[in-house]
């Protein structure tokens, strides 16, 4: 019955099927003679980096992007050494308007093109919303929201073109629920959890795999950086190693899962987050996330 199905839809209107089987050849035909690669953004360090040390694992080509040179040129030699791979490596301003030609042009001078593209690079802002300067809430956005926005919908058209390839945007756990006192980091990984699913499903049945990781707290400078290392989640919360992470992201978005939390303890955090009332849990995320010097407040 299926067979027929496809038949007779294909002499009602055979110009739609040869059409689109003329643009996926043509794609195909544009990255002829090129391997593809897996494009991290914002793997040097942390996350990103673990990302990348798992695809180069699993034998893909891997590029990794950032705007640090010196730790750009350190993790392409860290990486080399752990996974017997060479990386190359894009010097980049992710949130300039032509982030996406840089990197673009980058891959292809190697003999690469782009196949998968991992968001991982991103930056969180701890305290009270009051006391984040306009400027700091910005590069936030900037980051966090516009870049990946930007980056996403530019590689994905070729994606689809090809009927093959994906996107992992890296997320939080903390996506599920509002964050105060790190509020406007929580509300950004909202927007990119609401992003990737949305693309998800209008992609849905055309080849490309879209995912959101949302990890809870993982094990590296992220939290010292943004000023959150002595909050009381870092002591009372379960933290993973970045390589578990990576491990569960990877395994996640080969089966396609379009949300990937990682642990069990997460998952069910998860869940939880998902089903109790704002009313209850927001205090508590409230608690969670207050710094030190704050205690005496309220």
């Amino acid at each position: 019955m299926e067979k027929k199905s496809v038949s007779w839809r294909r002499l009602l209107w055979p110009w739609q099927f040869a059409i689109h089987n003329e643009t996926v050849r043509q794609a195909l035909a544009d990255v002829a003679g090129l391997e593809p690669a897996v494009v991290i953004v914002g793997g040097s360090r942390g996350i990103g980096f673990a990302l990348a040390e798992r695809f180069l694992e699993a034998g893909h080509k891997a590029v990794i992007v950032a705007r640090n040179a010196p730790r750009l040129d350190e993790a392409a030699a860290e990486l080399k050494a752990a996974t017997g791979h060479e990386v190359v490596t894009i010097l980049c301003d992710v949130c300039e308007d032509n982030a996406y030609d840089v990197i673009a042009a980058g891959v292809t001078r190697s003999g690469l093109y782009l196949d998968v593209l991992v968001n991982s690079a991103g930056i969180g802002l701890a305290g009270s919303f009051l006391d984040q300067s306009q400027g700091d809430l910005s590069r936030l956005l900037a980051l966090n929201v516009e870049a990946l926005t930007r980056l996403t919908r530019a590689a994905l058209p070729q994606m689809v073109a090809r009927r093959r390839g994906g996107i992992l945007n890296v997320a939080s756990l903390g996506a599920v629920i509002p964050g105060p006192n790190q509020a406007a980091y929580y509300a950004s990984k909202a927007y990119v959890v609401s992003l990737t699913e949305a693309i998800a499903s209008e992609v849905s049945g055309q080849g490309v795999r879209v995912s959101a990781l949302l990890p809870g707290p993982v094990d590296t400078h992220f939290h010292q950086e943004m000023g959150a290392e002595r909050s009381l989640y870092r002591f009372a919360l379960p933290s993973m190693s970045a390589k578990r992470v990576a491990r569960s992201a990877y395994r996640g978005f080969l089966f396609g899962n379009r949300a990937i939390i990682p642990g069990i303890s997460n998952m069910f955090f998860f869940i939880a987050l998902r089903l109790l009332p704002h009313t209850l849990t927001v205090p508590l995320i409230y608690w969670l996330l207050r710094r030190p010097e704050n205690l005496s407040d309220h």
